[in-house]
């Protein structure tokens, strides 16, 4: 198996510092270390984007930053041209990281949901009538602005029109270029506590960890990960990561499903162990 990693922007022949725990850690584990420009992958010139990868045949897993699903597409076809598959393939990688890829097999587990194809108001507002009245949550396919909550996320009230529409136009103000496919409106749920992240790789969970924005809050004993799972295994990907959190009601419910090549793992969890789930 062959890691690939982003790049240090000013040291290209290192593995960025963020990622430099998983290189070392790849490596002592024998894994080869390859790496990848990131950001000519996202601005399109997959070429130069692989050209410090070896030429050869390997399987690969990508560990780094997000990227779009057409750049995705890219670096999947650019690799291949030097004998590297990726272990995820584009397809597999667009229907992981975009809720419309996963939301369908996922909808008993996960809120209710309405999006747009685009960022028009015509069918921002046929999705906020198919999802009806009530609070919800906004995103594009791939991201939210939670951290902009009042803003940019959170919409009290669904029939509020121009009140719904100003939180829309925010967020795909702040999302501005990263802005992905279209907007996505969730049904409010009432969580507690800290979300807990999973890490499945061929469809059975690997790992079980602390969700990165809470790495010293480790996931209690009893996540029921037994629930999706014949839901997680249907969707056929190889690596993905399931975000779990507690509903006022005492329920695990899924709040987000993710490409795990793209998914940070929390500070609190080795490099050792999380390479050792992965492999």
């Amino acid at each position: 198996m062959m890691l690939l990693l982003p790049s240090d922007v000013l040291h290209p022949r290192r593995a960025d510092e963020h990622f430099a725990d998983e290189s070392a850690a790849a490596r002592d584990a024998g894994w080869q270390v390859g790496l990848v420009d990131h950001d000519a992958l996202v601005a399109g010139d997959a070429a130069h984007g692989v050209a410090r990868l070896p030429a050869g045949e390997a399987t690969a897993v990508y560990r780094g930053w997000m990227m779009t699903s057409y750049a995705y597409d890219g670096f999947a076809e650019a690799a291949a041209g030097r004998g590297i598959a990726l272990r995820t393939s584009a397809d597999q990688y667009r229907r992981g990281h975009e809720l419309p890829g996963w939301y369908a097999a996922l909808a008993s587990f996960t809120p209710e949901s309405a999006w747009t194809d685009g960022d028009g108001r015509d069918s921002f507002d046929e999705a906020r009538a198919r999802l009806g009245p009530g609070a919800a949550v906004l995103r594009d396919y791939t991201k939210s602005m939670k951290h902009y909550w009042h803003e940019a996320a959170y919409i009290p009230d669904l029939t509020d029109a121009e009140a719904a529409w100003s939180v829309a136009a925010r967020m795909r103000e702040l999302r501005g270029d990263d802005f992905s496919g279209g907007f996505v409106l969730r049904r409010f749920e009432e969580f507690t506590g800290a979300e807990a992240r999973t890490w499945w790789v061929d469809g059975t969970c690997r790992l079980v960890t602390a969700h990165p924005d809470t790495p010293d809050r480790p996931p209690p004993a009893e996540l029921p990960t037994s629930e999706p799972a014949v839901a997680v295994a249907g969707l056929g990907l190889p690596f993905v990561t399931v975000d779990l959190a507690r509903r006022a009601d005492g329920r695990w419910r899924v709040v987000e499903l993710g490409d795990g090549q793209v998914s940070d793992r929390p500070s609190s969890t080795p490099p050792e162990a999380f390479l050792a789930a992965l492999s």
